[in-house]
């Protein structure tokens, strides 16, 4: 396969030219329930996992940001139904985690409350082989002792217990969508591009420098930029010719390094 490019074609035409136990990490989001405008493209989702299980290294993960669209006062659950076709085609769900929207597209609800998130889903191959977890810090107080109750009443120990200063971020991540979501006017050409902190924080996480991550549904090139940018190697698939043209375009600030890791 030639990295660093984004092939012009249906996704299951590129994942049955992989080797098996090819990818690190896959990242999409895949036009579901009509909520997006992907040029009328439909996608047999047990296909796809089937090939992608297939086609993901042991330890490795896919990433799937999927939401639900409510037809008829119903909600379609479609996020869940696509969890349960990756466990049947041999993933673990590894992590179920919230994408938050903080500036959501006003619309009228009617007797619910305003939709705001989407499911991240991440399927693995087996244990993650690698996990970077995001840390937030903790408010220090003063060191304290520890101590331990006895039948006799309670003993000091002997050492200081002194509390962490970080920990893991909770499963519920914040982001900006829209405009806001990124510098990169040429990006909003397409109908809904990934938040790039989105990607960032998700590659981050799960992939070390210069492991491989693809995205079968690439849309505006948003993996390929973020993947680049973190010293990633990376390629994808895109069956619109307008959306390959838009992602390309994005992607022409990255033009030598590109060229650069191809040769690699």
């Amino acid at each position: 396969m030639e990295l660093s490019k984004i092939y012009l074609e249906n996704c299951i035409e590129t994942l049955n030219r992989m080797d098996g136990d090819f990818v690190d990490m896959t990242i999409t989001s895949p036009p579901y329930d009509d909520l997006r405008d992907y040029n009328g493209y439909h996608f047999p989702v047990e296909e796809i996992a089937s090939l992608l299980y297939q086609k993901t290294k042991p330890g490795g993960v896919v990433i799937w940001v999927v939401g639900d669209r409510t037809l008829n006062g119903d909600e379609t659950l479609t996020s869940f139904r696509h969890a349960i076709t990756f466990q049947e085609a041999g993933f673990r769900v590894h992590d179920t985690m919230i994408y938050a929207k903080n500036n959501p597209i006003p619309s009228d609800c009617g007797k619910r409350y305003r939709q705001c998130f989407e499911y991240i889903f991440c399927f693995s191959k087996g244990q993650p082989k690698t996990f970077n977890p995001l840390m937030q810090p903790i408010k220090q107080e003063k060191a304290f002792k520890s101590f331990r109750i006895t039948k006799v009443g309670r003993n000091d120990l002997e050492h200081d217990h002194v509390a962490p200063k970080e920990r893991k971020v909770n499963n519920i991540f914040f982001y900006n969508v829209g405009t806001s979501s990124s510098k990169d006017k040429i990006a909003f050409r397409h109908p809904a591009i990934f938040p790039e902190q989105l990607v960032s924080d998700q590659i981050s996480t799960w992939t070390n420098a210069d492991d491989l991550v693809y995205d079968c549904f690439m849309g505006s090139g948003t993996t390929a930029k973020m993947a680049q940018h973190l010293g990633r190697r990376w390629f994808g698939s895109e069956i619109s010719e307008e959306y390959v043209d838009i992602a390309n375009e994005r992607l022409e600030q990255f033009r030598d390094r590109l060229e650069f890791s191809a040769a690699k």
